[in-house]
Protein backbone atom coordinates (compact mmCIF):
# COMPACT_ATOMS: atom_id res chain seq x y z
CA UNK A 1 0.00 0.00 0.00
CA UNK A 2 1.52 3.22 -1.02
CA UNK A 3 0.99 6.23 1.41
CA UNK A 4 1.14 10.10 -0.22
CA UNK A 5 2.48 12.89 1.02
CA UNK A 6 0.37 14.29 3.76
CA UNK A 7 0.39 18.34 2.50
CA UNK A 8 -1.65 17.11 -0.11
CA UNK A 9 -4.74 15.98 2.58
CA UNK A 10 -6.54 18.99 3.07
CA UNK A 11 -6.35 19.81 6.73
CA UNK A 12 -7.72 23.50 6.98
CA UNK A 13 -10.57 22.25 9.29
CA UNK A 14 -8.65 21.06 11.94
CA UNK A 15 -5.76 23.23 11.98
CA UNK A 16 -7.41 25.54 14.60
CA UNK A 17 -7.66 22.77 16.72
CA UNK A 18 -4.21 21.67 16.88
CA UNK A 19 -1.81 24.75 17.26
CA UNK A 20 -1.76 23.71 21.14
CA UNK A 21 -0.20 20.34 22.08
CA UNK A 22 -2.28 20.82 25.68
CA UNK A 23 -5.77 20.42 24.34
CA UNK A 24 -7.64 17.64 25.78
CA UNK A 25 -10.06 15.73 23.68
CA UNK A 26 -11.50 13.66 26.23
CA UNK A 27 -11.41 14.83 30.37
CA UNK A 28 -13.42 12.25 32.32
CA UNK A 29 -13.72 12.58 36.28
CA UNK A 30 -15.73 10.42 39.06
CA UNK A 31 -17.46 8.73 36.04
CA UNK A 32 -20.25 5.83 36.70
CA UNK A 33 -22.48 4.03 34.17
CA UNK A 34 -25.57 1.94 35.73
CA UNK A 35 -27.61 -0.43 33.72
CA UNK A 36 -30.74 -1.31 34.97
CA UNK A 37 -31.59 -5.01 35.64
CA UNK A 38 -35.15 -5.93 36.34
CA UNK A 39 -37.45 -3.53 38.13
CA UNK A 40 -35.24 -2.44 40.85
CA UNK A 41 -31.64 -3.27 40.48
CA UNK A 42 -28.52 -2.08 38.81
CA UNK A 43 -25.54 -3.48 37.26
CA UNK A 44 -22.46 -0.59 37.35
CA UNK A 45 -20.72 -1.28 34.46
CA UNK A 46 -18.04 1.83 35.30
CA UNK A 47 -16.91 2.95 38.95
CA UNK A 48 -15.53 6.04 39.23
CA UNK A 49 -13.32 6.71 36.13
CA UNK A 50 -10.95 9.35 35.77
CA UNK A 51 -9.54 9.93 32.58
CA UNK A 52 -7.65 12.60 29.97
CA UNK A 53 -6.98 12.12 26.43
CA UNK A 54 -5.01 15.16 24.90
CA UNK A 55 -5.25 15.51 20.66
CA UNK A 56 -2.54 13.31 19.14
CA UNK A 57 -2.73 10.07 21.47
CA UNK A 58 -2.97 6.53 19.96
CA UNK A 59 -4.05 4.88 23.20
CA UNK A 60 -6.56 2.00 24.06
CA UNK A 61 -9.11 1.11 26.72
CA UNK A 62 -7.59 -2.55 26.97
CA UNK A 63 -9.32 -5.86 28.85
CA UNK A 64 -11.24 -8.84 28.88
CA UNK A 65 -15.06 -9.00 27.98
CA UNK A 66 -17.23 -7.59 30.61
CA UNK A 67 -14.49 -5.03 31.70
CA UNK A 68 -16.29 -1.80 30.50
CA UNK A 69 -14.03 -0.53 27.86
CA UNK A 70 -17.16 -0.98 25.15
CA UNK A 71 -19.58 1.22 27.28
CA UNK A 72 -16.47 3.63 27.89
CA UNK A 73 -16.04 4.14 24.15
CA UNK A 74 -19.88 4.28 24.03
CA UNK A 75 -19.86 7.56 26.42
CA UNK A 76 -17.02 8.65 24.93
CA UNK A 77 -18.52 8.70 21.47
CA UNK A 78 -21.79 10.58 23.35
CA UNK A 79 -23.59 7.46 22.04
CA UNK A 80 -24.72 6.64 25.59
CA UNK A 81 -24.75 9.00 29.08
CA UNK A 82 -23.04 8.64 32.59
CA UNK A 83 -24.96 7.64 35.52
CA UNK A 84 -22.44 10.27 37.47
CA UNK A 85 -19.72 12.36 36.78
CA UNK A 86 -18.15 14.34 34.32
CA UNK A 87 -17.36 13.45 30.93
CA UNK A 88 -16.24 16.19 28.52
CA UNK A 89 -15.16 15.29 25.05
CA UNK A 90 -14.32 18.06 22.25
CA UNK A 91 -15.07 20.98 24.76
CA UNK A 92 -18.63 19.64 25.30
CA UNK A 93 -20.58 18.28 28.64
CA UNK A 94 -21.39 15.24 27.18
CA UNK A 95 -23.78 14.31 29.87
CA UNK A 96 -26.01 17.54 28.88
CA UNK A 97 -26.05 17.32 25.49
CA UNK A 98 -29.55 16.64 23.90
CA UNK A 99 -29.85 13.77 21.48
CA UNK A 100 -29.83 16.39 18.79
CA UNK A 101 -26.46 18.09 20.16
CA UNK A 102 -25.04 14.59 20.28
CA UNK A 103 -25.07 14.02 16.67
CA UNK A 104 -23.87 16.86 16.14
CA UNK A 105 -21.11 16.78 17.59
CA UNK A 106 -20.48 13.11 16.25
CA UNK A 107 -21.08 14.30 12.69
CA UNK A 108 -18.61 17.50 12.76
CA UNK A 109 -16.01 16.26 14.96
CA UNK A 110 -15.89 12.43 15.19
CA UNK A 111 -14.89 9.13 13.30
CA UNK A 112 -15.69 5.42 13.89
CA UNK A 113 -14.44 2.42 13.01
CA UNK A 114 -16.16 -0.80 13.95
CA UNK A 115 -14.97 -4.84 13.48
CA UNK A 116 -18.54 -5.15 11.40
CA UNK A 117 -16.93 -2.46 8.82
CA UNK A 118 -20.55 -1.09 8.14
CA UNK A 119 -20.40 -0.81 4.61
CA UNK A 120 -23.31 -0.19 2.22
CA UNK A 121 -23.13 -2.99 0.05
CA UNK A 122 -25.50 -1.22 -2.67
CA UNK A 123 -23.22 1.49 -2.82
CA UNK A 124 -19.81 2.28 -4.15
CA UNK A 125 -16.80 2.63 -2.26
CA UNK A 126 -16.50 6.22 -3.43
CA UNK A 127 -20.46 6.86 -2.42
CA UNK A 128 -19.79 5.05 0.96
CA UNK A 129 -17.04 7.47 1.92
CA UNK A 130 -18.82 10.44 0.55
CA UNK A 131 -21.92 9.68 3.00
CA UNK A 132 -20.89 11.51 5.99
CA UNK A 133 -20.16 14.67 3.82
CA UNK A 134 -23.92 14.32 2.89
CA UNK A 135 -24.50 15.47 5.92
CA UNK A 136 -22.30 18.75 6.38
CA UNK A 137 -23.87 20.28 3.18
CA UNK A 138 -21.17 20.56 1.07
CA UNK A 139 -20.71 21.16 -2.41
CA UNK A 140 -20.67 18.29 -4.77
CA UNK A 141 -17.43 19.69 -5.73
CA UNK A 142 -15.58 19.78 -2.14
CA UNK A 143 -17.26 15.98 -1.39
CA UNK A 144 -14.99 15.14 -4.13
CA UNK A 145 -12.14 16.66 -3.32
CA UNK A 146 -12.25 15.15 0.05
CA UNK A 147 -12.92 11.54 -1.13
CA UNK A 148 -10.08 11.64 -3.91
CA UNK A 149 -7.98 13.15 -1.38
CA UNK A 150 -8.76 10.43 1.40
CA UNK A 151 -9.08 7.30 -1.00
CA UNK A 152 -5.83 8.43 -2.57
CA UNK A 153 -4.07 8.47 0.57
CA UNK A 154 -5.07 5.25 1.76
CA UNK A 155 -4.07 3.74 -1.86
CA UNK A 156 -7.68 2.94 -2.66
CA UNK A 157 -8.32 4.88 -5.94
CA UNK A 158 -8.20 1.69 -8.12
CA UNK A 159 -11.70 0.52 -6.16
CA UNK A 160 -13.86 3.67 -6.09
CA UNK A 161 -16.65 2.28 -8.05
CA UNK A 162 -16.48 -1.61 -6.54
CA UNK A 163 -18.96 -1.75 -4.35
CA UNK A 164 -18.06 -3.64 -0.55
CA UNK A 165 -19.07 -7.45 -2.01
CA UNK A 166 -16.33 -7.38 -4.32
CA UNK A 167 -13.43 -6.16 -2.04
CA UNK A 168 -11.48 -8.24 0.62
CA UNK A 169 -11.86 -7.53 4.20
CA UNK A 170 -8.88 -5.95 4.25
CA UNK A 171 -9.96 -3.33 1.80
CA UNK A 172 -13.83 -2.95 3.23
CA UNK A 173 -11.63 -1.96 6.72
CA UNK A 174 -9.68 0.52 4.83
CA UNK A 175 -13.05 2.05 3.12
CA UNK A 176 -14.35 2.23 6.74
CA UNK A 177 -11.69 4.59 7.82
CA UNK A 178 -11.65 6.27 4.84
CA UNK A 179 -15.03 6.56 5.83
CA UNK A 180 -13.99 7.68 9.16
CA UNK A 181 -11.14 10.24 7.98
CA UNK A 182 -12.87 12.03 5.34
CA UNK A 183 -14.24 14.44 7.44
CA UNK A 184 -11.12 15.38 9.37
CA UNK A 185 -12.04 14.65 12.66
CA UNK A 186 -10.29 15.41 15.79
CA UNK A 187 -11.70 11.71 17.38
CA UNK A 188 -11.94 8.29 15.50
CA UNK A 189 -13.14 5.75 17.65
CA UNK A 190 -12.34 2.25 17.20
CA UNK A 191 -14.38 -0.56 18.72
CA UNK A 192 -12.31 -3.97 17.92
CA UNK A 193 -11.39 -2.91 14.49
CA UNK A 194 -9.18 -6.00 13.28
CA UNK A 195 -11.38 -8.71 14.57
CA UNK A 196 -12.60 -9.75 11.32
CA UNK A 197 -9.40 -9.35 9.68
CA UNK A 198 -6.33 -12.04 9.43
CA UNK A 199 -3.28 -10.79 10.78
CA UNK A 200 -1.45 -9.55 8.00
CA UNK A 201 -4.50 -7.60 7.31
CA UNK A 202 -4.95 -6.63 10.68
CA UNK A 203 -1.02 -5.69 10.60
CA UNK A 204 -1.72 -3.38 7.15
CA UNK A 205 -4.25 -1.87 8.86
CA UNK A 206 -2.84 -0.91 12.15
CA UNK A 207 -0.27 0.86 10.06
CA UNK A 208 -2.58 2.84 8.33
CA UNK A 209 -3.92 4.06 11.64
CA UNK A 210 -0.45 4.75 12.93
CA UNK A 211 0.23 6.91 9.83
CA UNK A 212 -2.86 8.77 10.27
CA UNK A 213 -2.35 9.14 13.97
CA UNK A 214 1.20 10.81 13.25
CA UNK A 215 0.94 12.53 10.29
CA UNK A 216 -2.78 14.52 10.67
CA UNK A 217 -3.01 14.44 14.58
CA UNK A 218 -6.31 13.10 14.68
CA UNK A 219 -6.69 11.61 18.44
CA UNK A 220 -7.44 7.52 17.96
CA UNK A 221 -9.17 5.99 20.89
CA UNK A 222 -9.51 1.98 20.77
CA UNK A 223 -11.33 -0.50 22.50
CA UNK A 224 -9.56 -4.08 22.25
CA UNK A 225 -8.45 -6.89 23.46
CA UNK A 226 -6.17 -7.95 20.84
CA UNK A 227 -2.71 -8.50 21.15
CA UNK A 228 -1.73 -7.29 17.29
CA UNK A 229 -3.86 -3.70 18.52
CA UNK A 230 -1.90 -3.51 21.55
CA UNK A 231 1.39 -3.81 20.30
CA UNK A 232 0.76 -0.58 18.39
CA UNK A 233 -0.45 1.26 21.00
CA UNK A 234 1.08 4.26 22.58
CA UNK A 235 -0.49 4.61 25.54
CA UNK A 236 -2.78 1.00 27.22
CA UNK A 237 -5.77 2.05 29.96
CA UNK A 238 -6.35 -1.56 31.26
CA UNK A 239 -9.84 -1.98 32.40
CA UNK A 240 -10.86 -4.74 35.34
CA UNK A 241 -14.14 -4.76 36.48
CA UNK A 242 -15.34 -1.21 35.59
CA UNK A 243 -12.67 0.19 37.26
CA UNK A 244 -8.61 1.46 35.80
CA UNK A 245 -6.11 -0.39 37.03
CA UNK A 246 -2.98 0.32 35.17
CA UNK A 247 -2.43 3.11 32.87
CA UNK A 248 0.59 3.06 31.12
CA UNK A 249 2.84 5.15 28.08
CA UNK A 250 4.73 3.43 26.03
CA UNK A 251 8.11 4.61 23.89
CA UNK A 252 8.79 4.00 20.28
CA UNK A 253 10.85 1.27 21.11
CA UNK A 254 8.17 -0.46 22.58
CA UNK A 255 6.00 -0.52 19.83
CA UNK A 256 5.29 -2.38 16.76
Amino acid sequence: MRFLTVKNFDKDKSTKFMDSKNNLIVDVNGLVKRFPIGFSGFFTALKGIDLTVSEGEFMGLVGPSGSGKTTFLNIIGTLDKPSEGRVNVLDKNAGNLTPRQAAQLRKEEMGFIFQSFNLLPVYTVFENVEFPLLLLNLSYGERKKRVMETLEWLGLTSKINSRPPQLSGGECQRVAIARAMVKRPKLVLADEPTANLDADNSHRILKTMVKLNEELKTCFIFATHDEKVISYLKRIVHLEDGRIVKDISRQKSELQ
